[in-house]
C-alpha cells in the first residue's frame, strides 16, 4: 500500500526563551491529538530531544497524498505552526 512517510526534525533557534518552548509543548498536545485524528494518519510522533531541548524530531506517516497535503494544509492554520513558526525545519519525504 503507498503511504507518504515524513521524517526528520525542527530546530529552534538559540535565543528560544523557556516560555517559548512551554507555549510550544502546550500548542503540541493539542496538534498531536489533532493530527491523530484526521482521516487518513497512520501514526505522527513529534518529541523533544532529551540531549537538545531546541530540537524536536518528527515522524508520521500518512495513507496516501491527499491525506499529507490536507495534513499540511490544516498545520498551516494552527496555533502549532504560529508557536513553531520561528524554528528551521529538516524533512525527509517519502512518497511511495
Amino acid at each position: 500500500m503507498p503511504t507518504v512517510k515524513l521524517t526528520g526534525y525542527i530546530q529552534f533557534p538559540e535565543n528560544t526563551t523557556a516560555d517559548q518552548l512551554a507555549d510550544v509543548s502546550f500548542e503540541l498536545v493539542k496538534h498531536s491529538q489533532l493530527t491523530l485524528n484526521e482521516e487518513g494518519c497512520i501514526s505522527f510522533s513529534v518529541t523533544q530531544s532529551p540531549i537538545n531541548q531546541l530540537r524536536f524530531d518528527v515522524s508520521e506517516e500518512f495513507v496516501d497524498k491527499s491525506a499529507f497535503e490536507f495534513h499540511q494544509k490544516r498545520v498551516k492554520l494552527s496555533n502549532w505552526f504560529l508557536v513553531s513558526q520561528n524554528a528551521t525545519r529538516h524533512y525527509t519525504i517519502i512518497d511511495n
